[in-house]
């Protein structure tokens, strides 16, 4: 009786049998290798997204609140900014909430900045002094407007580094003359570079004192007073940020006697990083859920070949089976070639799809990264896969009758 074939024979008679046939081997694992790429790339994609999200949300600051007009209802419905924050408000909170270190409040427009021949569309902001520390920036030259800039309603302003490249690309900025409508500004200060945040440049941005903006670009609503876009808050510390929050809602609902629903909104960085990780986290989901259906299909295709393969190789099987090899052996082999191809075809699909993650973050503003346990588990998958639908035409070939499988010969 013959005795029962090691697994390492049986390896190398699946290795034999694929390398007799390089060409369908290599393309039944096409399907394999693109879907291991398919995911692998989607998932690092995402993951990037997430990453650029959560680091541009960082640049915030984590015990900064942003207090801003209407509920989600009618920011939704207006593309203006509805004009329930005004400045007294923010005066209020700065006064009257124990949790807080500084208020900023702010008014921004969109306008055309002109130097000379030059010009360009930029947001302009008319901020307060307590601005730059708030919001964490930073002055690459010059200063930024004091407090008697602000009670005098200077025309100085400080701008961004891609603005002061586009606008003053030679020498130094500082001292230089910016038109905004029919206003002449003095450059006194260049921001240090802060990136973007949720698609908008900050580094292409104009400062100007809140006051100057009110008097001369702004204007005072006639209804409502000096209505403010939004207004940054800077809690005491980490600690006190649920506090500031609620006692800014508080005394907020009491100033505009609220009752019911709320016209205002308080935010914060842990909100925003809660809300852009839900949907990074569902986006990459459903991109690795798309890199999936690749790999099925990849699975359909070997099934595909390996019942072709059976029907091919029926001759080999009968004679095998008649000088003694059992039909354990034959299932096994044909599941080791299944499962050979699918986890070459995995090995190759996740090289390719961390080279494309790689071009993604050198190429792209996107820091696309993916684990070493993802890898590990998409080629795990795509063995798996490889076994599964390997099982079907395995199955087949070790229920073939030698006797019958001869005859052809």
């Amino acid at each position: 009786m013959a005795s029962k074939l090691s697994l390492r024979e049986t390896v190398g008679m699946a290795f034999h049998t694929l390398g007799s046939n390089r060409l369908r081997s290599a393309l039944t694992m096409l399907g394999i290798v693109i879907g291991n790429a398919s995911v692998i790339t989607l998932v690092g994609v995402g993951r990037g997204a997430q990453n650029l999200a959560e680091g541009q949300l960082n640049t915030l600051g984590a015990n900064v609140l942003f207090v801003v007009p209407g509920n989600n209802d009618t920011r939704r419905q207006g593309i203006d900014f509805p004009k329930t924050l005004v400045i007294e408000d923010a005066e209020a909170i700065a006064e009257q909430v124990p949790s807080i270190r500084r208020v900023a409040p702010q008014i921004t427009l969109s306008e055309v900045v002109q130097a000379g021949a030059l010009s360009a569309t930029a947001s302009v902001s008319g901020v307060t002094p307590e601005f730059i520390p708030v919001r964490r920036f930073e002055l690459a030259q010059g200063r930024f407007f004091s407090s008697s800039d602000l009670q005098a309603a200077r025309n100085v302003v400080v701008i961004g580094p891609d603005l002061r490249t586009r606008l003053l690309p030679g020498g130094s900025a500082i001292g230089r003359s910016l038109r905004i409508r029919d206003q002449s500004f003095e450059v006194i200060g260049v921001m240090a570079p802060k990136g973007a945040v949720f698609g908008a440049n900050q580094d292409e941005n104009a400062y100007v004192p809140l006051t100057t903006m009110v008097s001369k670009l702004s204007g005072r609503d006639p209804t409502y007073g000096v209505s403010l876009n939004f207004i940054s808050v800077e809690a005491r510390d980490d600690n006190s940020t649920s506090a500031a929050a609620f006692q800014i809602t508080n005394l907020l609902r009491q100033r505009h006697r609220i009752l019911r629903e709320d016209d205002f909104a308080v935010r914060s960085q842990k909100d925003a990083l809660a809300i852009v990780g839900t949907i990074t986290g569902g986006l990459t989901l459903m991109l690795a859920a798309i890199g999936a259906i690749s790999l099925l299909v990849g699975g359909i295709g070997i099934m595909n070949i390996m019942l072709v393969s059976v029907s091919e190789r029926t001759q080999e099987i009968g004679l095998r089976k008649a000088l003694g090899a059992r039909s354990s052996d034959v299932l096994r082999q044909f599941l080791i070639e299944s499962l050979v191809l699918s986890s070459l075809g995995g090995v190759f699909g996740s090289a390719l799809g961390l080279g494309a993650v790689t071009l993604v973050a050198v190429l792209t503003p996107l820091p696309a990264s993916i684990s070493a346990v993802s890898v590990l588990i998409t080629v795990g998958l795509s063995g798996s896969i490889g076994l599964f639908f390997g099982v079907v035409p395995a199955r087949r070939a070790a229920a073939l009758d030698p006797i019958v499988a001869l005859r052809s010969l």
